[in-house]
């Protein structure tokens, strides 16, 4: 920044104490220099003080590797040769390069719908999305579960219409809020299939059925599902047989697909509603076409692949119970999120130092405002390429931990969950 000591407001002094707030708070976050290896994921070289050392990667959301998938791979560099790197800007200005035509058709299939649109995140798909249906329906009620991730929660918010917060998953709450609203009033229902920080699932069935009584309109979030539940990967809403149930279904391509993007898939008439009026689609640079062929690539090997999805499970499951054995305080998820309960933000972030530094494992501690304080965790995600080494060298690494921190070992450590 230019020096301007001299100017009467001090600029620099407001970023300074901005960032020792969160010194004091616990709540600075670093960032590990990794480089990721394809092929031999989840091993990664870290770039540290002391020079490049291998670690162990345990909490990535590329959750099935795709991102290392030779036909993933493959469709990106292909595409990349003979198309080049970049959309050449907005889709209102250099129209849709046809790689994203397809990964657009490939999505509605995904999802049963008629149609589908890519944004250039989950992040933006949601905030841009909710806000645009929302502000196309006059005087719109929003309803949204309590634990919604950031992203919706500012799509409510930029909606500027009424917005009411269900308690989590509870469905009397719910039930109570739908029935007091004008039954003629527009109402949007915003929730997530699979909740990242607990891995919980929400009652989808449940939540479509009081939204068709109460002329309601639907919109989950599938990020933390898609390409891992489902017979296609189309998330919980097709595990569940939902998904011609819920209006609007959301997800990205940056976690189980192993590249970047967001989408929405729905009706043709929301679709091209929100493409005409959403200012997060017209004026953002379009997908790049290698990006946009690699989760195309992605999505149709999983669409027919089960390998990925039952080693996930397999591998979830084998770490939950060597974790539990060794009496470390996993918290109880019904789906491949494994979250190990520590309620402290500074030993959090001293855990997670200890098991990078010393153990060669990186897993990023999840502390305020991620999740309520109190609740600090370290979550991790075993991927189908963590075998039985590396998940019982994990739990031998978190006990050594514990005990060096005097965590709690014990059962009672989930009291505050």
């Amino acid at each position: 920044m230019t020096d301007r000591t001299n100017y009467p407001v001090n600029y620099r002094a407001y970023f300074a104490d901005a960032l020792d707030r969160l010194h004091a708070e616990r709540r600075y976050r670093v960032f590990a220099d990794l480089e990721r290896m394809a092929g031999r994921f989840p091993h990664a070289i870290w770039h540290s003080a002391e020079g490049p050392k291998n670690v162990v990667i345990w909490c990535s959301n590329d959750y099935l590797g795709m991102g290392q998938h030779p036909k993933v791979i493959g469709a990106m560099v292909e595409t990349a040769t003979r198309m080049g790197t970049g959309a050449g800007g907005t889709r209102n200005i250099a129209g849709n390069n046809h790689p994203l035509v397809e990964l657009e058709r490939e999505l509605a299939d995904l999802h049963r719908k008629e149609a589908a649109l890519v944004f250039t995140s989950g992040y933006i798909s949601n905030e841009t999305g909710i806000s645009t249906l929302a502000r196309l329906m006059p005087n719109c009620l929003i309803l949204s579960d309590a634990w919604n991730h950031n992203s919706m929660i500012e799509g409510v918010r930029q909606a500027h219409t009424e917005k009411q917060i269900f308690r989590h998953n509870d469905m009397a709450h719910l039930q109570e809020l739908l029935a007091a609203a004008d039954p003629a009033r527009p109402k949007l229902v915003v929730f997530e299939s699979l909740y990242s920080m607990d891995g919980d699932v929400a009652p989808v069935h449940a939540i479509c059925d009081l939204a068709e009584r109460c002329g309601a309109m639907t919109y989950v979030d599938e990020v933390h599902a898609v390409g891992m539940y489902g017979a296609h990967g189309g998330g919980i809403t097709e595990r569940d047989g939902a998904s011609g149930r819920v209006d609007v279904i959301e997800g990205t391509l940056a976690k189980a697909f192993g590249c970047v993007g967001g989408y929405i898939a729905a009706s043709t008439a929301i679709i091209d509603a929100v493409r005409s009026y959403a200012p997060g689609f017209i004026f953002t640079t379009a997908l790049p076409p290698p990006v946009a062929a690699a989760a195309t690539a992605a999505i149709r090997h999983l669409k027919t692949s089960q390998w990925e999805r039952e080693q996930h499970q397999n591998r979830a499951a084998r770490t939950k119970a060597v974790l539990s054995a060794a009496r470390l305080p996993v918290m109880t998820s019904p789906t491949h999120i494994v979250p190990v309960f520590v309620g402290d933000p500074e030993r959090c972030k001293a855990a997670s130092d200890l098991l990078l530094a010393e153990h060669g494992i990186y897993i990023q501690p999840i502390n305020y405002p991620t999740v309520p304080k109190g609740t600090e965790r370290l979550r991790i995600t075993p991927s189908p390429y963590h075998d039985d080494a590396l998940i019982d060298a994990l739990a031998e690494a978190l006990v050594d931990v514990w005990q060096r921190l005097r965590l709690p070992l014990k059962a009672s450590a989930l009291a505050a969950e």
